[in-house]
């Protein structure tokens, strides 16, 4: 009996990419499709010439895009087809994390980064980042450092985010040591744009609530709060828990559910790490005294950002008490909060 040809890698994201369309009842835009037909393609070339003498396919493909234009969805459907196991998928926050906890095992050996770099390459062929960004020098160096060895040792990187290279260093009191990396991601990657004009998040059908915005506080916000926390008499009230070594003030707290001040959680010299424990222990977390980020310094502007990222990627139910509306929230201050706005705005919100 006569079988088919079995289908490329190539041809099999592009099967699947259609299957969730129609799942979902969606019709990409042109941006989309040539994102996904460019990964296709570049996959192909990649799992072919990994060990070719031949010249080599670029290192991976970064797609840029504002928020909204669909990165995610094509980058899910891209990994999800990629026929081989040693993949990884991973978020900017989550993947910090486990370089500095990895690294705590090489400590006292010569550069312990390089060499978690090539554990990971002995792990993993295809290694996908999502919401690529860098805000801080110490990540950046950390990242720029472990890309380098990543692609030296010939792992495939596929990245989203929402800036182009040039722009993710946007602090200009660091962007002369990250210019390297920038130069590396221009060199060695393809350089796609997903920018279409329409934000998929902002469209009625397409929306998922995945919490609360209530304002304004003055006006019972913080009883709201309560209430959909369902917090009961016997919870724990006015605490302090020991945060990766780290005091954390805390009002109240039951279960998984987690009642915290804006002034305990950003004003203080709280870690991205910090706000990872929170979210691995608590599945709700509502935050009061949330007011206009204009009014506070740039490290708790990037806090409470670096918070909703983080929250939103491990699904938390996220309930935000505040004395503005939501569109009055960044005021006038230059903080880089298009996409944390496009994500508040998937929070139901309410006017009390």
């Amino acid at each position: 009996m006569a079988t088919s040809e079995p289908l490329n890698a190539g041809e099999l994201i592009r099967q699947h990419f259609a299957a969730e369309l129609a799942a979902r009842h969606y019709q990409a835009d042109a941006a989309q499709e040539a994102a996904l037909v460019h990964l296709a393609d570049w996959l192909d070339r990649f799992l072919a010439d990994r060990k070719s003498w031949f010249k080599k396919p670029s290192a991976g493909v970064y797609i840029w895009g504002d928020v909204g234009r669909g990165k995610s969805f094509v980058m899910d459907a891209f990994y999800t087809a990629v026929p081989i196991t040693e993949k990884r998928r991973v978020h900017f926050h989550s993947f910090l994390q486990e370089l500095q906890r990895r690294m705590r095992d090489y400590a006292g050996q010569a550069d312990p980064l390089a060499q978690v770099a090539r554990e990971i390459a002995r792990e993993v062929r295809l290694l996908c980042f999502d919401e690529f960004h860098v805000h801080d020098i110490g990540d950046a160096m950390l990242l720029g450092r472990m890309l380098k060895v990543l692609v030296d040792e010939g792992v495939g990187l596929v990245m989203t985010s929402n800036y182009k290279p040039e722009g993710l260093c946007p602090n200009p009191l660091y962007r002369e040591r990250f210019k390297p990396i920038i130069a590396l991601i221009e060199k060695r990657f393809d350089v796609l744009a997903i920018n279409g004009k329409v934000d998929y998040r902002q469209r009625s059908d397409e929306q998922t609530l995945w919490g609360y915005y209530l304002w304004p506080e003055s006006a019972g916000g913080v009883k709201r709060l309560q209430t959909l926390l369902d917090l009961s008499a016997a919870a724990t009230t006015d605490a302090t828990l020991d945060v990766n070594h780290h005091p954390l003030s805390v009002r109240a707290y039951e279960g998984e559910r987690i009642w915290l001040d804006f002034a305990d959680l950003c004003e203080q010299p709280h870690s991205t790490l910090d706000y990872l424990w929170i979210v691995e222990h608590f599945s709700h977390v509502g935050i009061s005294g949330l007011d206009c980020l204009a009014r506070q310094s740039d490290a708790v502007r990037q806090r409470f950002l670096n918070l909703v990222d983080i929250a939103y990627d491990r699904g938390v139910t996220l309930i935000l008490s505040s004395e503005v509306p939501m569109d009055e929230l960044a005021g006038d201050a230059t903080v880089d909060f298009a996409r944390t706005l496009s994500r508040l705005r998937q929070l139901g919100v309410e006017r009390l």
